[in-house]
């Protein structure tokens, strides 16, 4: 990492070519390094300073040579063009933590609600992978009452809801078909 600094007496024009000299290479070989990345996007704000106190110096008016050539702006120089791949990269990466927040947040908590004895659920998967939801009793979604098989075993008819839809995830819950 280094820092460079062009001092002088310089008319708008020249000190507007040196500073996009500067600011193009600072673009395309300021990225190299792990604290670079954060340096140089320090730089590149700070450098924007110099611009204006740039812009505010006059035109120049005769002397014993022609002022410099600004050039091409900073964006449209090739180096200002490459640039903006890891600038563009950077964006995307501060830009990401706000999607995946927000997509965390509207998934919310995948894990499934527990079920309670006497309430009503329906099965919107197979029997092999549940997918149990708590509905009212007296909805025409009802497909089957939760019942507490006690010590022993749900009663034959009944099936068996897997042992994540129980509150303390050990117990046992029968899910006993409602007819309709």
């Amino acid at each position: 990492m280094r820092f460079l600094k062009r001092q002088g007496a310089f008319c708008r024009s020249c000190g507007l070519a040196v500073f996009r000299e500067m600011q193009a290479n600072t673009l395309v070989q300021g990225w190299w390094g792990p604290l670079s990345v954060l340096v140089t996007i320090f730089t590149l704000l700070v450098n924007l300073d110099a611009r204006s106190t740039l812009l505010r110096l006059p035109e120049p008016t005769g002397g014993w040579r022609p002022p410099l050539d600004p050039g091409k702006p900073v964006t449209k120089r090739p180096a200002g063009m490459i640039a903006l791949a890891p600038l563009a990269l950077l964006a995307a990466a501060v830009m990401s933590i706000p999607v995946f927040l927000i997509i965390g947040w509207m998934a919310g908590d995948s894990s499934p609600k527990p079920l309670t004895v006497n309430s009503c659920a329906r099965n919107d998967g197979s029997w092999s992978d549940q997918d149990l939801k708590t509905v009212p009793c007296g909805s025409a979604d009802a497909q089957f009452q939760v019942t507490d098989p006690g010590t022993g075993e749900c009663e034959e008819g009944d099936y068996v809801a897997d042992l994540k839809y129980s509150k303390d995830g050990e117990t046992s819950l029968c899910l006993h078909p409602l007819d309709r």
